[in-house]
């Protein structure tokens, strides 16, 4: 008779997610499952339930919470730490589980007696979202100083039948760029070390299996919530089955522990779903958005925005900004950000950066004249800043040269003719703080857009050591005291466009920028690509000029506009030059999106592509089956067709047992550039107020059909359940 082994197990789940934790005693936790929801029974326990191969320990050593180096692990561990080249390996003998709240968040701390260490790992399963959050923070219990090299925010599990990982990469004006490689028995891994989220390199991927869409499939995803260095590795085990870590990447000497300190690590946020990556994107964006703290405690319809440095670029003088701010108001503008070239000596890129006062020669009298235009005009006031960079020609840096990270003996290195700021001074800080302060106080300035324009070189702190970690947690820190001082505003993350987009700034930012691109057909991938991990509320996406800054391209105002209009839409031009046809078509476009951003900025957001150059978007709320209720459609048509008729577009998400009532929201003639024999009596009458009525099971299976267009176009359609 076979003899039943009593085993303990540690369960977290969510509302379609569990995962399993065996506690052996005297062990770290073995990692036994993370995926879709299965039963609280309890398992058999892994050495019980698989041999040992030849050649082998003789005592088993699977994937566990925290896998250590050097006594019996192969594999990628959790730590790599020494003390002074001696005791380089770990092993956790003690575990202590400590719940928070029963079956979702809880602790588990590790203790290894003889290397003087307690590792602690914060595991958290929110049940509406499925988002597991874990973090990691190792104490020195020693006497001793002891260098960690290499502490992962968390360890995760993925089964056998993982297949691919798409990630994404990417420059300055072409960010989100997809990659996509084959899992196998090679390493895969991902670093960076730019000092911040950078644009080349996201942090964070998503895992799929065999026949997984956008909307069917088993998916993994996860991404860690930081601003600075990171690595991210995913290596095949013996049994088939997959490890995925993620952390900072530390600097030599950042993660030397004096007697009894402790590191603490970022953030790991990941998630899995059985519904493709449409179902992956929905978990990261309902927890993201329980992490924004909007001024009030809850975000207010996004304000149509405009950003005068496309329109502008240095050449920023009160009368043609105010004649830009009125022509702004004119079309519908609710927020006017004032952009570079606006403080002391502040005429080109090679200076002033530092001197957060206005410019003498612009701004005689400072900015409140301007900010009373703006706000008589019925818009808020925004403003441009740099604070963690300082040119070579600035006031602030020949008084305090010293105040730059540098190392000492190594030649500077600028970047767009800046060095970085070492804002972990205390007196640095302050004095960033205290000139953005006055500026908050004297004026009503509702809006920050904080930008970041360079990789971090000779990161040198005043002591010599290194300062990746430390700047990162600075501005994190500058950032939270600005919000406390002023929790009526708002601020953007920028850096040079998406070098800084993670959930760790995300604590304390509303909204970031996209791309420095705003190309309408550049901006399709990069937005899409975005969506991914972000929720478009907070997607900074504006109309650009006809001609991109940074393409040459020219596309319609309608494609244009049609593809910044489901992100926070804002403008980014001279308005006071358009056309009059141009000004009463943005116009128009503006009081859409005001008209449709509380549909657009809650719910659901779906993705898919259809053969042809098609790809669209859709969003709106789901009912308790899981199908969409009422549906804005979006269709970008980014290349010329190939095919004789238009493919029809199969909405899976719909809900097979109603009709829609379909319109579309825009007459074709004005959205997009059609075909001259695109006569067919359906369009017609989507242009109705009624309508077509279509059935929900045909939408879904059949598809929506298309209209022939050219390239560079759009299709909005409302779907409405009837």
């Amino acid at each position: 008779m076979s003899q039943k082994i009593s085993r303990e197990y540690l369960r977290l789940h969510g509302q379609n997610t569990s995962l399993v934790l065996e506690l052996p005693a005297g062990e770290a936790p073995i990692w036994r499952y993370w995926g879709p929801r299965i039963r609280d029974e309890a398992p058999h326990g892994l050495r019980e339930s698989r041999p040992l191969p030849s050649f082998m320990l003789d005592f088993d050593q699977p994937l566990t919470l925290a896998p250590s180096f050097g006594v019996g692990w192969f594999g990628q561990s959790a730590l790599l730490a020494h003390r002074h080249g001696q005791a380089f390996a770990q092993s956790f003998t003690q575990c202590d589980v400590h719940w928070v709240v029963p079956a979702q968040t809880v602790r588990v701390v590790l203790t290894d007696a003889i290397a003087a260490i307690e590792l602690t790992v914060h595991l958290s399963m929110d049940q509406s979202s499925d988002v597991l959050t874990l973090k990691s923070s190792l104490r020195n219990l020693g006497d001793s100083a002891l260098d960690v090299q290499w502490l992962a925010a968390g360890t995760l599990m993925l089964p056998a039948q993982v297949q691919n990982v798409r990630s994404y990469a990417g420059q300055h004006t072409h960010e989100f760029l997809l990659q996509s490689d084959k899992l196998s028995r090679s390493l895969w891994r991902r670093e960076s070390r730019r000092g911040r989220t950078s644009h080349d390199c996201f942090p964070g991927a998503v895992v799929t299996t065999e026949g997984t869409t956008e909307t069917l499939g088993l998916v993994y995803g996860a991404h860690l919530a930081w601003s600075g260095n990171h690595q991210q590795t995913i290596e095949w085990l013996h049994d088939a089955q997959y490890q995925w870590q993620m952390g900072e990447w530390l600097a030599p000497g950042e993660g030397l522990l004096a007697a009894g300190a402790t590191l603490q690590t970022p953030e790991l946020v990941a998630s899995c779903s059985l519904h493709g990556l449409n179902g992956l994107a929905a978990n990261f964006h309902a927890e993201l958005r329980t992490r924004l703290k909007w001024p009030g405690g809850q975000m207010r319809p996004r304000p149509v925005h405009l950003n005068t440095w496309e329109g502008f670029y240095f050449d920023v003088y009160p009368d043609k900004v105010k004649e830009l701010a009125t022509a702004a108001a004119a079309i519908g503008v609710e927020r006017f950000v004032l952009d570079d070239g606006w403080f002391h000596g502040r005429h080109h890129d090679r200076a002033a950066l530092g001197d957060w006062w206005p410019d003498e020669s612009k701004f005689s009298q400072g900015l409140a004249d301007l900010v009373s235009h703006v706000n008589n005009l019925g818009m808020e006031f925004g403003l441009w800043f740099e604070p963690e960079m300082i040119n070579p020609d600035s006031d602030l840096y020949r008084a305090h040269p010293d105040w730059a990270l540098q190392l000492a003996g190594r030649p500077l290195i600028t970047a767009r003719n800046q060095l970085v700021l070492d804002i972990s001074r205390n007196e640095v800080s302050d004095y960033l703080f205290e000139k953005i302060d006055d500026l908050l106080k004297a004026q009503p300035i509702r809006y920050i857009k904080w930008d970041h324009n360079r990789d971090l070189t000779t990161a040198g702190l005043h002591d010599g050591s290194a300062g990746y970690r430390a700047q990162v947690l600075a501005v994190y820190t500058l950032f939270d005291r600005i919000r406390v001082a002023h929790p009526e505003v708002e601020i953007e993350s920028c850096s040079g466009g998406g070098g800084r987009i993670d959930f760790g700034v995300l604590r304390y930012t509303h909204r970031v920028w996209t791309s420095d691109c705003i190309d309408a057909l550049s901006r399709v991938p990069i937005q899409r690509g975005f969506l991914q991990f972000f929720p478009p509320e907070i997607m900074g996406a504006h109309v650009g000029c006809a001609r991109a800054h940074t393409t040459g391209r020219t596309q319609s105002m309608a494609f244009r506009a049609a593809v910044a209009l489901p992100g926070h839409l804002g403008v980014e031009l001279d308005a006071r030059i358009l056309n009059q046809e141009d000004t009463a078509e943005l116009k128009a476009w503006i009081q859409l999106y005001k008209n449709l951003r509380g549909r657009l900025h809650h719910g659901h957001v779906w993705q898919g592509a259809v053969e042809d150059g098609i790809v669209w978007q859709a969003h709106g709320d789901v009912n308790a089956d899981g199908n969409a209720s009422d549906v804005l459609l979006l269709v970008y048509r980014t290349l010329p067709t190939s095919h004789r008729y238009s493919p029809r577009l199969p909405l899976p998400m719909m809900d097979s047992q109603v009709n829609y009532r379909v319109r579309q929201l825009v007459p074709i003639g004005t959205v997009l550039p059609t075909d001259a024999h695109n006569t067919a009596p359906f369009f017609d009458a989507l242009n109705t107020p009624d309508g077509v009525t279509m059935d929900g099971a045909w939408l879904q299976h059949a598809g929506l059909p298309l209209p022939r267009a050219q390239a560079e176009s759009a299709f909005i359609v409302q779907l409405t359940r009837m």
